[in-house]
């Protein structure tokens, strides 16, 4: 296997803070490596290295010579003063070279410079290159090509900056939080395109599942240096349990050794000879090792929730749009006590909205919700919540209690909760200001659960969250004695810790789902598997009057159908004429000005397919 990466004896630090050192990884071509660490270890500084993005005190990165690298980071930066088009098309590969150097020899009028390019072009499949940008932003969800990159939000950003580093086809594609901001069926497709492709990957993310279908390696950063393991995450599940295992088999030899050896120290108060000076020293490694482990390990949270009511909350009749998009329309809904609700959508369908108006946050056009005397809600944002950059970790969390009441009676100081959602002691003592973004969502998350409220509401909590917090975190949902909702994508979190779902359809729809993420999934393909059959049946046939179901689409209108028709024999002319055009363009026979005409009109067609094959998938999904 040729090694594309490899990084030797890495280390990096922040003023007294020690990420990693010593740290070792390498990347060979074809291998797909998912990174794992908790938040704060230094997974995006490491990343940003790897790039040649930031600097490292000691060690040694080695890169395969004309390697070509692509880098989508967690927080992206397009280019301002360009559509989402251009953004695209900015930066450097085989295909953009090919293109600029055609166009340069378009304009040079050198009829061996030109046949040269064009034969570039070939090899390199450029002709179809801004089709090919277009469909990978449509499958993204970016439909408006011509839109300044000023006007985009920060999930769109993060979904153009994925489309140029995809399009650029690097041997290497290093990728951080690749699925944040990315709705269930588009993670698909970005499952599959990586899987298919022969680019490298070294990449940073919490949705395991992702991990499970794409990776073929997992390192772990943990305690600043790396495990590695072959194999996808659920193979890593498995070796990684072996080796905690192994871990404990020693710590259980240690704590009999250190049980032995204080009691030598009780007896010894004196170290006279070279001999018990050594004995001395090794039993002060032994109980700083066992030490350390003490913080490391973590009890079970049943926490005690607040005394809640049989009355949840009511909805009635609840009405809500902005402009033409209706969120909600007319929806009636009781909460159940106890009960654990999972909310999934497409991105603008309102789950969040709805989340904002049942706490109050956003009034309803139309309709109630009639919320219960004992119901106290702890509400985790999307957002994030703003800290005082100079206060303490540990003095953010005590100032909202001191203690927190476990279900068997037992209290946890605040500063044992944070130790049980991964911050240590000596981190606790931390400024906020010194935190990195999951940290903060971490703590965050803290300062929710601190106030031990009996109904929780999580909105994206996988958002930022490395995947050893969302384990603590499904671990305290599932021992959670008060009623939960939950607004996410991550199936893997979703299967945990909630009983049902509410599935925002678009368009005001909502179904009310009697089962888990994966059931839901199942239930969908073979929902859409049987509308797919139906409609290629009732396309041969003579059409029959249905009986209407309750929440059909709308029907295409005459002239829709007739414009549909037009579409399904235009489309195929019109790509057989470019086929045309590409077979001349190739002959070498043409001289230059029929060259340049022809290369127009090839990019022109490509132009009017794609808007043509837009509006034929538009008519296409409504006829349905």
């Amino acid at each position: 296997m040729t090694s594309y990466l490899q990084a030797e004896g890495l280390t990096k630090s922040f003023g007294e803070r020690v990420l990693f050192e010593n740290l070792s990884l390498a990347v060979g071509e074809g291998q797909r490596i998912g990174l794992i660490a908790k938040n704060g270890t230094g997974k995006t500084t490491l990343l940003n290295i790897l790039a040649g993005k930031e600097d490292y005190e000691a060690g040694r990165i080695t890169r395969r010579r004309d390697l070509k690298i692509a880098y989508l980071e967690q927080d992206p930066k397009l280019p301002a003063g360009k559509t989402v088009l251009d953004a695209c098309l900015t930066g450097d590969s085989p295909a953009l070279r090919a293109i600029a150097a055609y166009e340069l020899a378009l304009g040079s009028g050198d009829e061996e410079s030109l046949h040269r390019a064009m034969a570039e072009m070939d090899a390199r499949q450029a002709w179809n290159y801004e089709s090919q940008v277009k469909q990978i932003l449509t499958r993204l969800r970016i439909t408006d090509y011509a839109q300044p990159t000023e006007q985009l939000s920060g999930g769109q950003v993060k979904r153009v900056a994925l489309a140029g580093a995809l399009i650029r086809e690097p041997e290497l594609l290093i990728l951080d939080e690749p699925t944040n901001h990315l709705d269930l069926e588009t993670t698909g497709w970005l499952e599959d395109y990586l899987s298919r492709s022969r680019m490298s990957l070294l990449m940073v993310t919490h949705d395991r599942y992702f991990l499970d279908r794409v990776c073929t390696d997992i390192v772990e950063l943990n305690d600043r240096t790396t495990y590695s393991y072959t194999g996808n995450y659920s193979l890593y599940l498995e070796k990684r349990q072996q080796r905690l295992d192994a871990a404990d088999a020693r710590r259980e030899r240690d704590a009999n050794l250190y049980r032995k050896e204080l009691d030598w120290m009780r007896r010894q108060p004196q170290a006279r000879g070279t001999k018990a000076r050594s004995r001395i020293e090794s039993f002060r490694e032994l109980e700083e090792r066992l030490r350390k482990r003490r913080e490391s390990g973590n009890v079970r949270l049943d926490t005690k929730a607040t005394y809640i009511g049989k009355k949840i909350f009511e909805i009635s009749g609840l009405r809500k749009r902005f402009g033409d998009r209706i969120i909600l329309n007319g929806l009636d809904y009781r909460f159940a006590r106890y009960e654990k609700m999972g909310i999934i959508g497409d991105n603008g369908t309102g789950k969040s909205t709805f989340i904002r108006m049942l706490l109050g946050l956003e009034p309803p056009d139309a309709g109630t919700i009639d919320i219960g005397e004992t119901v106290r809600f702890g509400y985790y944002a999307q957002q994030g919540l703003s800290f005082d950059e100079n206060a303490k970790v540990i003095d953010v969390v005590s100032e909202i209690a001191e203690q927190i009441e476990l279900g068997d009676g037992r209290r946890l100081s605040a500063s044992q909760f944070l130790q049980h959602f991964l911050f240590p002691p000596q981190a606790q003592h931390d400024f906020v200001g010194k935190l990195s973004g999951g940290e903060r969502r971490r703590l965050y998350l803290c300062t929710v659960l601190m106030r031990n409220p009996n109904f929780l509401v999580l909105d994206e909590p996988t958002n930022d969250l490395d995947i050893v917090t969302l384990q603590v975190l499904e671990e305290y949902l599932q021992g959670f004695g008060g009623c939960l909702i939950v607004v996410s994508h991550d199936r893997y979190f979703m299967n945990k810790v909630v009983d049902h779902l509410l599935v925002f359809e678009g368009e005001g729809r909502i179904r009310d789902f009697p089962g888990n993420y994966d059931e839901y999934l199942e239930w969908k393909q073979l929902r859409d598997a049987e509308l797919r059959t139906r409609h290629d049946a009732e396309s041969g046939t003579v059409p029959v009057q249905k009986r209407p179901a309750r929440n059909d689409k709308r029907r295409l209108s005459f002239n829709e159908k007739r414009e549909l028709e037009r579409l399904e024999k235009e489309i195929p002319e019109l790509e057989a004429r470019k086929a045309e055009l590409e077979q001349s363009l190739c002959s070498g026979t043409l001289p230059i000005d029929e060259l340049t005409r022809r290369s127009v009109e090839v990019s022109e067609l490509i132009g009017r397919i794609d808007e043509l094959s837009m509006r034929w998938l538009e008519l296409s999904e409504i006829g349905e």
